[in-house]
């Protein structure tokens, strides 16, 4: 059994925190620019990135390119469609479809996936003493849910049905995501995580542009120009704070704790979904939202209790 120290336990987490907070938006601009399919959202937002990492990396291309094998070039395909492109079609899907607050109740369950198979890694921490942890995640997580099914929706039981199955597919997809991209990010240790990032939005952006006939064929809709201005303008915000900004806080933090505690970060996206949901609709949290983000702070204050490397004077205690 592994503990951390408490400079990386503490680094990570503030990492954590701010990857979290800018993913949260992400969960603000399905509704930010509703006019549009989230295909074309996806598309414009990972263009975007894409040229945003083109323009970023360009200084240190060839330095990276001699590091890029087949077995590299496949993993950064594989985790681009998984992390970005497939996980936001689906996720805009879910929150056109079934609104922010289910999206939000379905990816916060993201912890206990990632935490189960995290505790499976030699020298894991040992999943029973997670389990504190991971009931209060649940707990939040049913609050949330339990909010969302009460309050009175004006789409049609099919549609939220539906939205409910794309938010269970993002799920599954980042949970695949977080997995593969911590297991590359270890085996390319000497690599900084800011490189990392942008590797993956070149691939991510290369993927985009294969979408764009597809987008055209499906045809690009009745938006004039104030309205695309508004879409250029959102699918550049996130793929800067989102992409570029959070997804390098979110690798850092990953390199700096274990698995067992990645999979809990995620729960600062929800909690910031949830307020820029709030924020979105101007009213307060209800009891049970209320209720959610305190087991969600407890949740993950309990995961940093077991992880935490006691200090000179509590192992002198302690022994």
């Amino acid at each position: 059994m592994t503990r951390t120290s408490n400079g990386a336990l503490y680094a990570g987490l503030l990492c954590g925190m701010g990857a979290g907070a800018l993913w949260g938006l992400v969960f603000l601009a399905p509704e930010l620019i509703r006019g549009f399919t989230p295909l074309q959202q996806a598309v414009g937002r990972y263009l975007a990135y894409g040229a945003l990492s083109l323009i970023l990396i360009f200084p240190r291309w060839r330095t990276l390119a001699a590091r890029l094998t087949p077995r590299l070039l496949w993993a950064l395909a594989w985790l681009a469609l998984a992390g970005n492109l497939f996980y936001y079609v689906l996720l805009a899907s879910a929150v056109q479809m079934g609104g922010i607050a289910m999206t939000s109740l379905v990816i916060g369950f993201l912890p206990v996936a990632v935490t189960i198979i995290g505790s499976r890694e030699a020298g894991a921490m040992p999943l029973r003493r997670l389990a504190p942890s991971l009931l209060l995640c649940v707990a939040g997580a049913v609050c949330i849910g339990w909010q969302a099914v009460m309050m009175p929706g004006s789409a049609p039981v099919a549609t939220r049905l539906t939205g409910f199955f794309c938010a269970v597919g993002a799920l599954a997809s980042w949970t695949a995501f977080a997995i593969g991209n911590n297991h590359w990010l270890r085996r390319q240790d000497d690599m900084p995580a800011q490189d990392w990032n942008l590797l993956i939005g070149l691939a991510t952006g290369a993927q985009a542009l294969l979408f764009v006939p597809v987008v055209l064929l499906l045809g690009l809709g009745d938006h004039d120009a104030a309205a695309w201005g508004k879409f250029a303008t959102v699918s550049i915000a996130v793929a800067l704070l989102a992409s570029i900004v959070g997804n390098a806080l979110w690798n850092r933090m990953s390199r700096l704790l274990p698995l067992t505690m990645v999979g809990q970060m995620i729960l600062f996206e929800t909690g910031f979904a949830l307020l820029y949901g709030f924020l979105w609709e101007q009213r307060l949290p209800t009891l049970l939202e209320g209720a959610a983000f305190l087991l969600v702070i407890a949740s993950v204050v309990s995961c940093i209790a077991v992880h935490r490397r006691p200090t000179t004077a509590e192992a002198t205690i302690a022994a």
